[in-house]
């Protein structure tokens, strides 16, 4: 089938899980590679696991999935097959998340976990040309302490980093648990991110922007339950890393049709389409595209305006902005269809 003009540009990926990249035919073989014993036979078995009530039910198999990457290898091999697979969707600039927290406990060494991932950007960025970094995920369940400790041990990479990010379930766990961790990452130049308003209420995204002073949002869907942050977010043109299909299968949505994110583009908010995970959650960025594009009825303008906000709110430089919108500019001109 031939893709369509959204699905051909290049793009931006801006919220993507590295460890919530993780096939299941991959995870099968690191399992084995690494004798790690797991509940599932095959790959069938695995994504018919795939059916979630709410978050809280996927991250306990997503973190039961991260118990077979062990080794610099494991982070690599997984962190490459990402990247190769975002490129067959035209993706050209990655910001993806990375959670030593998700390791370290198992004994699995901090610097494997980085190193692997760090190395494969490297790789990949030489083979065919994408960009992009890591933001370091902090787990938001568990302590401020834990969190610093997390920014203290990556200071050897801090030149290397991208960004510092905070995920894991909301309830209970507001932004304003991690201000002093957030001023440690902006004292050594991260860019700043946090998941806010996917299942907790627009009051945390307000403390990401207020008390954490964060560049973006991750999902952020909820702010429409608050008109006046719905204002202040265009106003400020604060980017939400918004992953449609995600949200649906964590019923955040009970469909895509009912999805707010035509709703939140029109009234002037700079969203983005992202994958979040894509094994889990039925597909890769051009995916969320196309089935956002079919149920929500978006224009070609309004496609092409989603594509744009992923450059405009990625952590680059402005020359590297101007370039990669000037490439999208000579593939979709403004009003194409």
């Amino acid at each position: 089938m031939t893709p369509s003009l959204v699905e051909a540009v290049p793009k931006a990926e801006l919220h993507i899980h590295l460890e919530g990249s993780l096939e299941p035919d991959m995870l099968l073989a690191l399992a084995a590679r690494n004798k790690v014993d797991i509940p599932y036979k095959t790959a069938d078995e695995l994504r018919a696991a795939y059916d979630f009530a709410n978050l809280q039910e996927f991250l306990e198999l997503y973190w039961a999935g991260q118990s077979v990457l062990i080794t610099e290898r494991d982070f690599y091999d997984l962190t490459y097959a990402y990247l190769t697979r975002a490129r067959q969707d035209n993706v050209v600039h990655a910001e993806a998340y990375i959670l030593p927290q998700g390791h370290t406990p198992r004994g699995v060494p901090f610097a494997a976990v980085l190193d692997g991932a760090l190395a494969a950007f490297a790789e990949a960025q030489r083979d065919f040309g994408i960009t992009g970094g890591l933001i370091l995920g902090l787990n938001r369940h568990e302590s401020e302490d834990a969190a610093l400790d997390v920014v203290r041990q990556a200071r050897p990479w801090r030149d290397r980093i991208l960004a510092l990010g905070l995920e894991g379930p909301e309830k209970g766990n507001p932004p304003s648990k991690f201000v002093r961790v957030y001023d440690a990452a902006r004292d050594l130049g991260w860019h700043l991110t946090a998941h806010a308003g996917e299942e907790g209420p627009p009051a945390y995204i307000v403390e990401a922007l207020d008390l954490l002073k964060v560049e973006r949002i991750d999902h952020g869907v909820r702010c429409d339950r608050d008109p006046l942050l719905v204002r202040r977010l265009a106003e400020e043109r604060v980017p939400l890393t918004v992953c449609p299909l995600s949200n649906v299968m964590l019923k955040v949505f009970p469909n895509l049709a009912q999805h707010n994110l035509r709703r939140l583009l029109r009234a002037g908010l700079c969203v983005t389409v992202n994958s979040d995970d894509p094994p889990y959650f039925g597909g890769y960025v051009n995916a969320n595209y196309a089935q956002s594009v079919k149920a929500l009825g978006l224009t070609a303008a309004e496609q092409q305006r989603l594509v744009r906000n992923g450059f405009e709110a990625a952590f680059i430089d402005d020359e590297l902005r101007e370039r990669y919108l000037g490439d999208l500019d000579r593939l979709w001109p403004a009003g194409k269809a």
